[in-house]
């Protein structure tokens, strides 16, 4: 199923695509109140769904304190949103059916849909054009909302600056680019617990016989079930940002030569070996100090924004039972 993408700000809360229903029965009950408002179970339960996958294959204790961690988290975010929609209908924020269509616009070119294949795929998710426009509508003011109340008027020193690139080099390097190989299990979408449980067994297997001194790219040639397999495991060459993050956040954490534990992603299991790393010095400051401008503003907005968050929290009544 295709996901529909959004593009209209970076400071909006909670701006996840796609409604999936949770399996079994849930018993609703009131989990939040926020200003005489309620947030319930079956509220968090239909995000909670949605990263359930991620977590199949932890132990039995692994996964319940996983599970708390995630549902805490989810309610979290909820709070939040919910006090930025009260605020929204305290300010009186309006938004215009012609910022509407302009979003959907956005959206759909974003999406590569035309308007019959974005109300087909949203006739998947179980929702309705005009209940999506809602939810668009409900964004924009969130946006317009944080926008107006985010007043950040930056003069910031050269060694303001300086201090920032010093502390973010990271963010500053030219080409660097990473070689990983890896060896993957595919878990099936529609993969029961059961069979989560043996997929990973038998990664867990082959991890055991590259820790025991068996070659890397045999064991890819043998038992990956990815295309690299052929080439005993090798990806290529990849820059930061061009592979799934949990992948690139465990290969980048290697060094050269070295094998990762298991790592899940959407594919399923992976046994990561960083096969090589090159270039990724950072750039003289003056080369990148525009960059380094609006990082540092963008970082300030940040902070700028919890502040906002902190502020809504502070004036509130909020009763949380979860």
């Amino acid at each position: 199923m295709k996901r529909i993408l959004w593009g209209i700000g970076i400071f909006i809360v909670l701006l996840l695509s796609g409604w999936i229903g949770t399996s079994g029965a849930v018993v609703d009950r009131i989990v939040a109140v926020i200003n005489q408002e309620v947030i319930t179970l079956s509220d968090v339960e239909k995000w909670v769904a949605k990263l359930q996958g991620e977590i199949q294959a932890e132990g039995r204790l692994e996964r319940r304190e996983k599970m708390l961690e995630i549902h805490r988290n989810i309610l979290n975010q909820l709070v939040e949103e919910k006090l930025i929609d009260q605020e929204v209908k305290r300010a009186k924020v309006k938004v215009t059916g012609k910022e509407i269509e302009a979003a959907l616009e956005d959206i759909r070119r974003r999406n590569g849909l035309t308007q019959e294949m974005l109300e087909k795929t949203l006739a998947r998710d179980g929702t309705t054009l005009e209940a999506f426009k809602k939810e668009v509508e409900r964004k924009i003011q969130r946006m317009k909302l944080i926008n107006q109340s985010l007043k950040v008027e930056l003069k910031p020193s050269e060694k303001d600056l300086r201090d920032f690139y010093e502390k973010n080099a990271d963010r500053y390097r030219k080409g660097e680019s990473y070689r990983p190989g890896h060896i993957l299990f595919h878990v099936p979408k529609e993969a029961t617990d059961q069979e989560v449980r043996e997929i990973r067994k038998n990664c867990q297997k082959v991890l055991e016989k590259i820790s025991k001194g068996e070659d890397f790219g045999e064991l890819a040639l043998l038992y990956s079930e990815d295309a690299s397999a052929k080439d005993r495991g090798d990806l290529g060459y990849f820059k930061k940002g061009e592979l799934l993050p949990a992948f690139e956040k465990e290969a980048l954490r290697l060094e050269v030569g070295d094998v990762s534990g298991i790592v899940r992603t959407s594919f399923g299991f992976h046994i990561i070996k960083l096969l090589d790393r090159k270039g990724g010095q950072p750039l003289p400051y003056d080369a990148v100090k525009e960059e380094v401008q609006k990082d540092y503003y963008e970082k300030e907005m940040e902070k700028a924004f919890r502040q906002f968050l902190t502020n809504l929290k502070e004036k509130s009544i909020i009763d949380i039972k979860l």
